[in-house]
């Protein structure tokens, strides 16, 4: 959808003096645009990436005591990083090549020589698959010298299933005090990027509490804590989903608010306050998820088997169908939503085709 964003960035006039805009938004369509799919974006933005480390963490004390340590890091080596070195030198090039076409370059030639010209190489949505494994590899380290961490973490979750409410606010109050310092330090937007890895420098911390609280819930165990389908969370998911809806919407009005009257509010001041509505609203939105998934997942389907099996291969290749619809859709007259709808099933039908291909021979199903 970052495409068809309204008031989405100016096209790059320079692939390699501006590649702060086309690292995040690799194609701009001039012609079409929708104001929903920045609410969308806004909603995706606010809580997505931070559940997926949460859920990131669920398994990693049991495989930490069922493997240990170093036989635990070197399948996270081979699980992530394989995958994350592929997706790095072939999805990312390939996915960012429509915004050197966009900036006005022609050629393969040319884009190599721009490409190398960066001092960096991007890596598209794989920063996600270094960073997780960067937090496995810190908590190895930490089973290794203390291997009952997990028991600790798993104690501060234990009473989840009956009183959720406690958690959650442990969650906000502790994310809220790792991000905003850091936000004070560096914008929310700013990005650290040193060769192959890059991570949203203010978001480091916030996303490293919630793997270890990812890690705490599955200590203490899946099927009798927080996650339980019997727990107050599942009981209970039409009061977060509703207050999640809330938080965020409340979030939304806070942000226009505060966008206009800017100059009249102290920049420290704005960044505590934006940084106490993102955390409340990012764990708002995380256990709305949890809950309505917890409740309603609750039955196997073979298409929904087939998607998990694939889900790791369609994120790794997803990017680069993704830039090339949305550059091939330019030229085609149609409102954003229409070409959003589009360019969204093409995607998802060509990666989970792709992801079953290359899953078909042995070597790639045993990594991916």
């Amino acid at each position: 959808m970052l495409a068809y964003l309204k008031a989405a960035p100016p096209l790059a006039k320079s692939f390699v003096a501006a590649p702060e805009s086309w690292r995040a938004f690799p194609v701009v369509d001039p012609r079409a645009h929708w104001a929903g799919f920045n609410l969308f974006f806004g909603f995706n933005d606010a809580f997505f990436m931070s559940l997926m480390f949460f859920v990131s963490g669920l398994f990693v004390y049991s495989s930490l005591r069922r493997k240990g340590a170093r036989t635990f890091a070197r399948d996270r080596l081979i699980r992530l990083g394989i995958p994350f070195l592929a997706a790095t030198a072939i999805v990312a090039p390939v996915a960012y090549y429509p915004a050197y076409l966009q900036s006005g370059g022609r050629g393969l030639a040319g884009y190599a020589h721009a490409w190398i010209s960066l001092g960096d190489w991007p890596a598209g949505p794989a920063w996600f698959i270094w960073m997780l494994l960067a937090f496995d590899l810190v908590a190895a380290a930490m089973f290794a010298l203390i291997p009952d961490f997990g028991d600790v973490l798993g104690r501060l979750t234990s009473n989840a299933r009956d009183h959720p409410i406690r958690l959650f606010l442990l969650l906000v109050a502790v994310s809220f005090a790792s991000y905003t310092p850091m936000t004070l330090i560096y914008s929310a937007e700013y990005w650290t990027s040193i060769g192959l890895f890059q991570f949203q420098t203010s978001r480091l911390f916030h996303y490293a509490i919630y793997f270890l609280a990812g890690i705490g819930v599955g200590a203490y165990g899946i099927n009798r804590g927080l996650l339980t389908s019997g727990g107050i969370l599942a009981r209970h998911w039409g009061r977060w989903v509703a207050w999640g809806l809330i938080a965020f919407f409340s979030s939304a009005v806070f942000f226009f608010i505060a966008l206009a009257n800017r100059d009249a509010i102290s920049p420290p001041l704005l960044e505590v306050l934006s940084g106490g509505v993102y955390a409340l609203t990012c764990a708002s939105l995380s256990f709305a998820f949890l809950a309505l998934f917890i409740r309603f997942a609750d039955h196997r389907r073979w298409i929904w088997d087939s998607l998990s099996a694939n889900e790791y291969a369609i994120y790794l290749l997803h990017y680069m169908f993704v830039a090339w619809l949305q550059f091939a859709m330019l030229s085609f007259a149609l409102p954003a939503i229409g070409k959003g709808v589009l360019v969204f099933a093409a995607v998802l039908l060509l990666s989970w085709a792709t992801s079953a291909a290359l899953r078909s021979v042995p070597a790639v199903a045993r990594v991916v």
